[in-house]
């Protein structure tokens, strides 16, 4: 037990407790573009097969990268400092968003002006993505990325509880708009961490690129910013194996996720009884799933921890089955719920830590959002026809489906890892020490 108390104190050294409001502001505005606006539609009478396209609206996760260069290199609308200008700028617009897209009406706006206004708001999520993920990997000691990476989780789940069971409480008492400004409002917990944190140190290539000619500046900003990061990670052992592992990784959750909503609602609970049950079960769930997610990753390594976590992530759906089979039962609600969230969080963290240890301190922000944009790959490209294979396999055959269908992603994690394809902490505490010393 002196051991595992060890290791939890870590997330009390600064600047760890930093990164718990930062995963609060991450996961916030998620579900309002994903299963909280599911609920919405689902209440509203929309077929399940639009509810499942509306997924669609979560690209800009999984293209983010795309323009990661500018948020990583090029100066904030607001002057205060590289990676805290951009957040404040961009958390500000995101408050903006979400209050417009919570003023609609799935009867009279129409669908299409719905899924523009939740695409905005999922751009510039993943854009705030962008810097708070840059911003986690910078301030933290190389010892401190896997707490790090259980800290963020904590927060980010806490915000996906909020953002769900509290907007969907909000919404069975006020409507829709009350719960949407709510979330709105609680944007502003990770600003705070903007306002009055640290800066981290700007890099040295930046700093020489202001020094040259412009035609020079412009070219090293190609370089460095553009094409330099992928150029790096591609030296990487079997980089187009780890590409393909990351987005698979994390699909099983996915395309159990995007149904969630509406499983619950077929089978007659009402809003406020998910709300309880995600409040109590799933709090509790996801604040030790995430923190013990990130100890484990700490303790064990990489590899052994994503196998652990990712198996434990796919036997978690096998809950829904479960609940599919049961029906309107708040027992089996409670087992869903709280298995969803331990074991997500579980693997979430271990999943953040991984993407940490592959990115190279000079390419922070366009790598790590290179790499967690293929992570949301399976919660949007392939997450989006949830609905319609619902529809064709009925509930239980399409969770059971979720249930394998994360298995070749861990075959390919075994393979990776005997070619050499995973970072410093794949030896477990015994490498961090190392690394450190």
């Amino acid at each position: 037990m002196s051991g595992w108390r060890r290791w939890l104190a870590v997330y009390t050294e600064r600047p760890v407790p930093l990164i718990l409001p930062l995963g609060f502001a991450s996961g916030l505005p998620l579900l309002l573009t994903f299963s909280t606006l599911s609920a919405w539609l689902a209440t509203a009478g929309v077929s399940r097969a639009a509810i499942g396209a509306f997924a669609l609206v979560g690209t800009p996760y999984a293209f983010k990268f795309a323009w990661s260069p500018l948020i990583d290199r090029l100066p904030p609308p607001i002057p205060w400092g590289r990676r805290r200008g951009w957040g404040i700028s961009i958390q500000l617009a995101l408050i903006v968003a979400t209050l417009w897209l919570g003023r609609c009406n799935p009867r009279h706006d129409g669908l299409a002006v719905m899924g523009a206004l939740a695409l905005l708001v999922a751009f510039l999520s993943a854009s705030q993505d962008i810097v708070i993920d840059a911003y986690r990997v910078e301030i933290l000691a190389l010892t401190q990325q896997g707490p790090g990476a259980g800290m963020i989780q904590t927060g980010y789940r806490i915000a996906m509880l909020v953002s769900g069971a509290g907007a969907l409480a909000v919404a069975e008492r006020a409507g829709w708009f009350a719960a949407y400004a709510t979330m709105a409002a609680l944007l502003g917990v990770g600003m705070l961490v903007f306002i009055f944190g640290p800066e981290p140190a700007v890099p040295t290539e930046p700093a020489r690129a202001a020094r040259a000619s412009k035609r020079n500046a412009f070219a090293q900003w190609l370089a460095t910013a553009v094409s330099g990061p992928f150029a790096d990670f591609m030296r990487r052992p079997r980089w187009l194996l780890i590409l393909l592992f990351v987005p698979g990784y994390k699909l099983g959750e996915a395309m159990a996720g995007v149904m969630a909503m509406p499983l619950y609602v077929s089978l007659g609970f009402s809003l406020d009884e998910i709300a309880a049950v995600s409040k109590l079960f799933g709090f509790l769930a996801t604040v030790i799933g995430a923190l013990v997610g990130g100890v484990v990753t700490a303790r064990l390594g990489v590899v052994r921890s994503l196998f652990l976590c990712g198996l434990l992530q796919s036997a978690g759906n096998l809950f829904y089955v479960l609940q599919a089979v049961g029906g309107h039962r708040l027992d089996y609600l409670a087992l869903c719920v709280a298995a969803e969230n331990l074991t997500g969080a579980m693997a979430g963290a271990a999943l953040i830590a991984y993407l940490s240890d592959l990115c190279s301190p000079a390419f922070t922000a366009t790598q790590y959002a290179l790499l967690s944009s293929l992570a949301a790959v399976g919660r949007t490209m392939v997450a989006s026809s949830g609905g319609v294979l619902a529809e064709q396999l009925g509930w239980v055959r399409f969770f059971l489906l979720s249930t394998v269908v994360t298995l070749p992603a861990l075959a390919l994690l075994f393979f990776i890892a005997r070619c050499g394809g995973i970072g410093q902490f794949e030896q477990g505490p015994a490498a961090v020490a190392s690394v450190g010393n």
